[in-house]
């Protein structure tokens, strides 16, 4: 033993580092996901500026751009994170409960405020390169998640083999998008109903 009373042939206990709640980076995250959502539904796409979005979020500009590179990957991952948010795929058992429920998640998601200027924008201006890019990513990851509804389908048999994926989730979706864009009626209920039976009626298999 030592002079303190301590055994020379005791190893010192290694200190266990304390876990961290979350984290920095998904705070960072969450709070620039946030501000870019917020600004596109107050300004639109167009008058979205990565200073504007740093600023809201409390962070540096640098930390936008070492982390998402662009404008257009940060709206891209911010308005696909909007779709899937709360938006899980349906799996109830049948394609009609599914597509019922899929577009009903649609309803909701553009329905929600600034969505409509944000889809009109998105139209308006798909010449811009940026824009165009962060369409396509929403709609590719859209497309690519709705696609499990459909293999399900298919694997029943509600659903013929081959049956093209992305044109059944158009049919459905399709109105839905017009009807908030064109028409000034409600996505309600009844409507839903139609555009889901309306799908039905052109890919199901006859019972």
């Amino acid at each position: 033993m030592n002079q303190r009373g301590r055994n020379v042939d005791e190893k010192p206990v290694a200190r266990v580092p304390r876990k961290r709640t979350g984290g920095r980076s998904a705070r960072v995250r969450e709070a620039v996901i946030t501000a870019t959502l917020d600004q596109v539904a107050e300004h639109g796409i167009e008058g979205l500026t990565i200073g504007d979005v740093a600023a809201r979020a409390g962070v540096a500009e640098t930390t936008i751009y070492r982390r998402w590179g662009s404008r257009t990957a940060l709206i891209a991952e911010a308005v696909t994170e909007l779709a899937a948010a709360g938006n899980p795929m349906p799996d109830t058992g049948t394609l009609r409960g599914d597509l019922r429920l899929l577009a009903e998640q649609i309803a909701q998601l553009i329905s929600g405020p600034g969505i409509a200027r944000l889809v009109g924008t998105t139209i308006a201006l798909s010449a811009d390169p940026e824009v165009a890019a962060a369409r396509r990513h929403f709609w590719e990851d859209r497309f690519q998640r709705s696609s499990q509804v459909i293999g399900r389908a298919v694997e029943r048999g509600e659903l013929p083999e081959g049956v093209n994926a992305r044109s059944v989730i158009e049919t459905l979706s399709a109105p839905l998008y017009f009807r908030l864009l064109v028409g000034d009626e409600p996505l309600d209920s009844a409507f839903i109903a139609r555009c889901v039976d309306d799908t039905l009626t052109l890919y199901a298999k006859p019972v």
